[in-house]
């Protein structure tokens, strides 16, 4: 009988697996962490063999420390770090390059120049996008005009490109499939999300050929079946979102004006707007939840480019502590900030400010500013980030219901606990926060019949905390202040 469902959660510095069972509870897991190529200033790259290999190994370890025979799993499901671009020889599935990651700002001039020619409105029309080097389209034009022989091979039909859900696809099928879905084709700023179809007017501007782009498909559904001397016997690939989509789907935000927000590499907060989408007025992005049966959910999405990747900063890079558990401890060891603030700005601004030149910086330092108060800003910037997309959201649309929470970082009771305090109002943490993975889980489930309905999902979903805000308005204002102070002198500081 085959009763559970293998997740593959591909991430920004580490790709996962979980298997789930029809209960919806985690059954095991495994994780590997791959390494970050900074080439440049602003330049973040990965090795797209070190993507496949550590996402096929933690799948294969999660199934051998879990004692399932492959035969009981139903199904696999992909999700994955959006934008980044990967392109590859069709013949020989060898990579053209390393992928250059959703982070990356080396395509700012060419998104400059196309501001220039007036197009910001034409691209946002088509796309719900801002024009930014964040989406795949400048990084795909980078590759065809900088690689040595990779434009050539595209207009002759031998390159094939896809973000990564699309790499992984590729090569868990030998090959066979070149496709994506609706969630992660949105986020290429080359979909059209009204016509549900890739732009071939975008493509022309930027000069990217028609043949390298993947079949579209919706993100519960038929994506072929792994090979089997992947995982050694044919499991059907039924679920595809990327991975904020899908935490949205995990968290089983299906009502229209249900949100949720991730805190991992990035943090990102999407709401549920159903089958219409929204234009913004304050730099949120329109972009599509997913797609099934045909029938196309929306969403609002605001984008914090630099979260919990604070954490990881502090550790690898400052050494400041050793581990992200230990942050919250250090935190509470004093009162508050004693005036410091740090903009974690290292690839620019996203949500509201959308400022690529943007760069880190802390400020209020004093001869009695310690390690305790940078941990502690650097937690709080996580949280005042947070809050300005939430504040947008306010703005645009008056049907926001309850704020749902989930990734890496929200396991940190004293950031929550901030974050409410900043935002005035409550926010709600689930049991299990992998709702990323849940949420592959649960697309692939629906497509090949573990589950029913999304009634039954909201059935299986874990219990929650609350966390309700306990300071003074007063208090909120000030420090609020002071933030967008900090993030004013750290604009454009990029030439």
């Amino acid at each position: 009988m085959k009763k559970y469902i293998l997740s593959l959660d591909q991430g920004t510095t580490s790709s996962r697996a979980v298997l789930f069972d029809k209960t919806g509870s985690k059954l095991c897991s495994a994780q590997q962490e791959y390494p970050q190529i900074f080439p440049e200033s602003g330049w973040v790259e990965h090795d797209p063999m070190d993507i496949l290999n550590s996402q096929i190994n933690s799948a294969r370890e999660c199934i051998e420390k879990s004692g399932v025979d492959v035969s009981e799993i139903a199904a696999v499901g992909i999700a994955n770090q959006r934008e980044t671009v990967i392109m590859w020889e069709k013949s020989t599935g060898k990579p053209v390059c390393n992928a250059i990651v959703w982070q990356c700002r080396r395509t700012a001039e060419t998104c400059a120049k196309l501001e220039e020619q007036g197009l910001k409105k034409f691209f946002r029309s088509k796309t719900g996008l801002l024009i930014d080097p964040y989406f795949s389209a400048t990084k795909i034009k980078w590759i065809l005009d900088n690689v040595q022989g990779v434009r050539e091979k595209a207009e002759r039909g031998e390159i094939l490109f896809g973000t990564v859900d699309a790499w992984l696809i590729w090569n868990l099928t030998g090959g066979r499939v070149h496709a994506t879905d609706y969630s992660n084709a949105s986020r290429t700023m080359l979909f059209n999300i009204h016509t549900l179809e890739w732009d071939r007017e975008i493509l022309g501007l930027l000069g990217i050929p028609f043949s390298v782009l993947p079949e579209v498909r919706n993100s519960s559904g038929d994506f072929g079946v792994t090979d089997s001397s992947v995982f050694g016997a044919e499991i059907p690939i039924c679920g595809c979102a990327g991975d904020q989509q899908a935490a949205l789907f995990g968290q089983c935000c299906y009502l229209t004006g249900d949100v949720k927000n991730t805190y991992g590499t990035g943090g990102f907060l999407l709401m549920n707007t159903g089958d219409k989408p929204i234009d913004s007025k304050n730099g949120l992005l329109t972009t599509i939840a997913w797609g099934i049966d045909g029938k196309i959910t929306y969403a609002l999405e605001g984008s914090v480019f630099v979260s919990g990747a604070v954490v990881k900063w502090l550790r690898d890079e400052l050494g400041v502590i050793k581990s992200a558990e230990e942050t919250e401890e250090i935190a509470r060891s004093v009162e508050d900030t004693n005036g410091v603030y740090f903009v974690p700005a290292f690839v620019g601004l996203g949500t509201p400010y959308w400022n690529s030149a943007a760069r880190g910086a802390m400020f209020g330092l004093t001869r009695g500013s310690n390690r305790a108060h940078i941990v502690r800003a650097a937690l709080e910037a996580i949280a005042y980030q947070t809050a300005e997309v939430i504040k947008a959201m306010e703005e645009d649309t008056s049907a926001l219901n309850m704020i749902k929470v989930d990734g890496g970082a929200s396991q940190n009771d004293f950031l929550m606990e901030f974050q409410a305090d900043i935002l005035g109002r409550s926010i709600i943490r689930p049991k299990n926060i992998e709702s990323t993975a849940t949420g592959a889980a649960f697309l692939a489930g629906l497509s090949c019949g573990l589950w029913k309905s999304r009634d039954e999902l909201n059935g299986v979903s874990e219990n929650f905390r609350e966390f309700v805000p306990n300071m003074e308005e007063k208090r909120r204002n000030k420090l609020t202040a002071g933030w967008k102070r900090a993030v004013e002198r750290s604009l454009d500081w990029q030439e």
